[in-house]
């Protein structure tokens, strides 16, 4: 008969992990962030029906639509919860300073509030890598194709390096997701003069995304260096021993640590999937969330008198022989192409005194028909793409109508580009919710299975810092960046300033992880995309 192979014995921090499943602390913190869960979901649950009891429509697809587009955008957040949200506790449940369930609500708490403060400037960074002809036709079948395409890809790819114990990297994965899906729209627009993907925009993010590693490996190499020369103290640099949490002063720098990477990932990380929510809200919905309703009377008054100021300002530089027959095709030709014309000079004057005397008439964004609000939608994000471009491309201006042009590209982005905070919520929820799932394959690898020696107190805080500085230097950018990756570099090398030695195992899986999940993304979201237009005509 055969014999079935014993299991390998467990690590010392994994038997602490199996214990605190019944610890007592387990459930205060599964309780409290019950607690945040349920009073989360009430207060989505009611800004939603307020948002949608404007919409009139004797069809329940839409709302059939919605729901089913939204579960699968926050199950992208949740998944994302398992990666990069338990970066940020692993060090200090590894060296003990807090115990796991309180560590992740903890974390999950900071997460929140940096969800909830971020501005959403990585959101819309995000999006700004997305074909604009597919953006334009959010509301139609090419539009959902796409993101459901980026959204599911980027799922099943978290998932598979998730089940491995990878630190693979959610931004990686959605940026691959979004190369994929504009390639093949390219690919299947043939020679129509479609971009496909904004290669400036993804070149800008691609950098942050492969600079962070290197800079988190020298900077937390650094730190380490600095904290030998001036902490003397011995304890901080031996590994955790027993279930003993560390010194009050080194448990107080972790925990500090801890917060610190928590909310500059909400912040940042947190963001990755809100700017595609905001195109299902707008795609299902576009009566409620194509335009921000927050706009009121006093400032589409001030918003006329900058569109008229704006209107002369390019007037001035334009060709008097140039010819415009649809300024919509026009601008949608040239922030497709890239490609300058003087024709599209003309084309943006008038769409800016089309779209200043719309505001005008009727007084408010929320005053805008139904039928009409994703058409202005549409016009104030072309416009605003037009002039980003064109201050690279276009005529050269004085210093004085560049800055009247960038108040009223505000104004533009503003009507346009916003997220409500019940969606912030959704968000914030959803990596908690993961982080508690997840957390536990994520935490041993960084605490064990980076070098050849176990994390110790002063490594773990060098590459949290690290990561801090990091992640929030990038938030301030508008970049999104790599938590997963800043953090694990920073422990590798805070493993190789200490002279521990790396486990090339992990080391060659997270480099794997690394290199073949944009290609691997991007061949999931090309092949799903295709599929869902297929579908979808």
């Amino acid at each position: 008969m055969a014999t079935t192979a014993p299991a390998p014995p467990l690590s010392a921090l994994e038997l602490k992990l199996q214990k605190a499943k019944t610890s007592k602390t387990a459930w205060v913190g599964t309780a409290v962030f019950g607690v945040m869960l349920v009073c989360g979901l009430a207060y989505i649950i009611t800004k939603l029906s307020k948002d949608l009891a404007e919409v009139h429509s004797a069809s329940v697809f839409p709302y059939l639509l919605l729901g089913v587009a939204l579960l699968i955008a926050l199950g992208f957040e949740f998944v994302n919860g398992f990666h990069d949200t338990a970066n940020a506790v692993a060090t200090v449940i590894y060296t003990h300073s807090l115990e796991p369930h309180l560590a992740v609500v903890w974390s999950g708490v900071w997460n929140f509030i940096g969800v909830i403060t971020s501005s959403g400037a990585v959101a819309f960074s995000i999006v700004a890598l997305l074909p604009v002809e597919l953006i334009l036709k959010v509301s139609k079948g090419s539009g959902f194709a796409m993101v459901f395409a980026l959204l599911v890809a980027a799922i099943l790819w978290n998932l598979a390096t998730w089940w491995r114990g990878l630190p693979a990297s959610s931004s990686h994965t959605m940026i691959g997701s979004i190369l994929g899906v504009g390639i093949m729209n390219q690919i299947m627009q043939g020679r129509s003069g479609t971009s496909g993907v904004d290669w400036e925009q993804v070149t800008k993010v691609f950098k942050a995304l492969l600079f962070s590693p290197l800079i988190g490996f020298v900077m937390a190499a650094l730190i380490f260096g600095l904290f030998k020369l001036l902490l003397r103290d011995e304890r901080l640099y031996k590994a955790p021993e027993g279930d003993d949490p560390p010194p009050f002063h080194i448990r107080a720098l972790l925990i500090l640590t801890c917060t610190g990477v928590s909310f500059f990932h909400g912040s940042n990380d947190g963001q990755k999937g809100m700017g595609l929510i905001m195109l299902i809200l707008v795609g299902t919905v576009p009566t409620a969330y194509a335009l921000n309703h927050t706009v009121d009377r006093g400032s589409v008054t001030t918003f006329a008198a900058v569109s008229t100021q704006v209107a002369g300002a390019l007037h001035n530089y334009e060709d008097t022989d140039a010819v415009v027959g649809d300024s919509g095709q026009e601008l949608e030709r040239f922030v497709s192409s890239h490609d300058y014309q003087p024709a599209t000079l003309v084309a943006t004057e008038q769409m800016v005194i089309a779209i200043r005397n719309e505001a005008v008439s009727y007084g408010s964004l929320g005053n805008v028909p139904q039928d009409m609000q994703a058409n202005v939608r549409n016009q104030m994000y072309l416009t605003s793409e037009a002039l980003r471009l064109m201050a690279k491309s276009g005529p050269k201006m004085n210093d004085a109508d560049k800055a009247a042009i960038g108040n009223y590209k505000g104004f533009l982005d503003k009507s346009t580009r916003f997220i409500p905070t019940w969606v912030k919520v959704a968000v914030a929820l959803a990596l908690g919710l993961g982080t508690m799932v997840g957390w536990k394959r994520i935490v041993i690898t960084v605490g064990e299975k980076i070098g050849k020696t176990h994390l110790t107190y002063a490594q773990g805080a060098a590459a949290e810092i690290t990561a801090m500085i990091t992640i929030g230097l990038a938030d301030g950018y508008g970049l999104p960046v790599s938590t997963t990756h800043v953090l694990s570099s920073g422990v590798a090398g805070t493993m190789a300033a200490n002279k521990s030695g790396l486990q090339l195992s992990t080391i060659r899986d997270i480099a794997m992880a690394w290199v073949f999940t944009l290609p691997a993304a991007a061949l999931l979201s090309a092949g799903l995309f295709w599929a869902f237009n297929a579908i979808a005509k």
